[in-house]
């Protein structure tokens, strides 16, 4: 997140090297943080931003109330190698750039 030019809302989660530690397991810390941007991937299923919406008090995120949720298909950033960088990392920098265009 941080070289596509934006702030992780869970900076102490990014430094674990496997996924199971880096799972936010309480719904409501993302309440907490409120992100701009919130980005999905799931390896094998569709992401449904209707469920992740419809979560109590989910819809007090700005990310929620101004759309900004995205998906990034798990073959472009959970895989090990250079999709990761060339795929994931573009894609994350575009999502980046539409949240600060959206602010001027």
């Amino acid at each position: 997140m941080e070289i596509a030019g934006g702030v992780d809302a869970f900076p102490e989660l990014s430094v674990h090297p496997g996924a199971k530690e880096r799972i936010i397991a309480d719904p409501l810390a993302v309440v907490r943080r409120a992100p701009d941007i919130i980005i999905a991937t799931w390896c094998g299923k569709k992401f449904q931003p209707a469920q992740l919406t419809a979560r109590a008090q989910w819809d007090t995120i700005p990310a929620v109330r101004k759309q900004m949720l995205f998906e990034i298909k798990s073959p472009d950033i959970l895989s090990p190698g250079p999709a990761a960088i060339t795929e994931g990392l573009r894609q994350i920098s575009d999502i980046v750039a539409r949240w600060q265009a959206a602010q001027t």
